[in-house]
């Protein structure tokens, strides 16, 4: 969330900043500032009736000590009204902070300045391409074609227990599934990631601090009789691990990792592009979250974007990088570098990772603060990515390695797997 001195010192560059997302926020913007005026002057209305209220206190006890007892009587009546004016206000105050935040919620992070301006998906910039597309046999199969003929996923038995989005792995495919989580946890603790197991639910205080709430397109998965919410990725109860927390600076830089099962409605998500593991409603992924100080966060960014490359090279996937542009970028990002591995049997580039800067927007939601070298609070910058989603991983293993009778597995996995092919 942006602060609001920030949206008032710097209006006019924070609107012209946000129409890259293709967004005119001049009346969001007016309005957090003119509830922001109110917020103030009702604060400074309510501080001066409490000054006057506890100077009237005392006076009065003086006119007791005094004999007084008229006079002070007469001041005891007037202090009881500014009680009742103070509670007042109290309450005014407490409804325009309200409106204030809630204002607030609905202003995306301002995009970086290297976000290209654009609309959607085919305005995000290629920014670097790794890998030789192989060349398939022919009647080279689909993943989920696969999958049916060597027996190691299950969509339909996962329709049956849960319904469409849940696949069940099985045999081979499951072991596949658990090697490369761990596999990619080896990796990211070797990179000096710390590992976390974190809980699979989190309330409504974790939602809001890392942005999934308000849910604006319904994508939540909500246990309604605990108010709970089921996690979309480990990014937000690791992240919120930090929330109302001051760091010192020796604490810096703060990375951890954590495998979760992840759970999406993916509301509005149908047709050919979504077939197999294209997209589920449930699928696991193993997450780096990192927290830094402003002046190294975008060395951060580059370095967890390295950190990805190298684990899609030693798997020897095709794949490629991309800026996003300000209409595809994510509400709380300020820049987001989208990983695709290429479908070979699909002929067509699946996200695979997103990596991403919030620089300090989830940290105001989350107080998450550190005293810099001069001893002032600052608000930290928080950055996540996936390294990695597995369901399109596997896809794309599962399409790129295939050959007439059997799928080999990449090199690097063997040693989880235990086997060099699926036959």
């Amino acid at each position: 969330m942006l602060q609001v001195h920030r949206i008032r010192e710097e209006k006019d560059a924070i609107v012209k900043a946000l129409a890259k997302r293709g967004i005119d926020a001049v009346s969001l913007v007016d309005e957090a500032i003119r509830l922001d005026e109110e917020r103030r002057a009702t604060q400074a209305e309510l501080d001066n009736t409490l000054a006057k209220s506890n100077s009237m206190s005392k006076e009065i006890g003086n006119l007791f000590k005094q004999g007084k007892q008229e006079e002070a009587n007469a001041l005891k009546a007037e202090t009881s009204q500014l009680k009742e004016s103070s509670k007042g206000l109290g309450e005014t105050l407490q409804q325009k902070a309200s409106a204030l935040q809630e204002v607030l919620s609905q202003i995306p992070n301002i995009p970086h300045t290297s976000v290209p301006a654009g609309t959607n998906e085919e305005d995000n910039e290629v920014v670097y391409e790794e890998g030789d597309i192989p060349e398939l046999t022919e009647g080279a199969l689909p993943h989920w074609e696969l999958a049916k003929k060597y027996d190691i996923i299950d969509f339909e038995l996962g329709v049956k227990v849960t319904g469409a989005g849940f696949p069940i792995y099985k045999g081979k495919g499951a072991k596949l599934q658990r090697a490369l989580i761990a596999y990619f946890l080896d990796k990211n603790t070797q990179a000096g990631y710390t590992e976390m197991q974190v809980p699979y639910l989190v309330n409504e205080a974790s939602g809001f601090g890392t942005g999934q709430l308000p849910d604006k397109e319904g994508q939540m998965y909500e246990v309604g009789a605990d108010n709970l919410y089921l996690i979309p990725t480990a990014e937000v109860p690791i992240t919120n691990m930090l929330r109302d927390v001051i760091l010192k600076e020796a604490d810096f830089p703060i990375q951890y990792t954590g495998y979760t099962p992840c759970f999406r409605r993916e509301a509005g998500s149908y047709g050919a592009h979504v077939r197999g593991l294209n997209r589920l409603h449930q699928f696991d992924k193993v997450e780096i979250v990192r927290v830094e100080k402003s002046e190294d966060s975008y060395a951060a960014l580059d370095g967890m974007v390295d950190h990805v490359k190298e684990l899609l090279n030693e798997l020897k996937l095709p794949y490629r990088i991309l800026r996003l542009c300000g209409g595809d970028l994510g509400f709380t990002s300020a820049l987001t570098y989208d990983f695709e591995v290429y479908s070979t049997a699909q002929e067509r580039w699946l996200e695979i990772s997103s990596v991403s800067n919030f620089e300090t927007y989830q940290a105001n939601r989350l107080k998450l603060r550190y005293k810099d070298s001069q001893n002032k609070t600052q608000l930290a910058h928080t950055l996540n990515g996936s390294a990695l989603a597995l369901p399109r991983v596997l896809a794309g293993i599962l399409e790129n390695y295939q050959k007439s009778d059997h799928i080999a597995i990449p090199e690097v996995l063997r040693p989880y797997t235990g086997f060099d092919s699926i036959s």
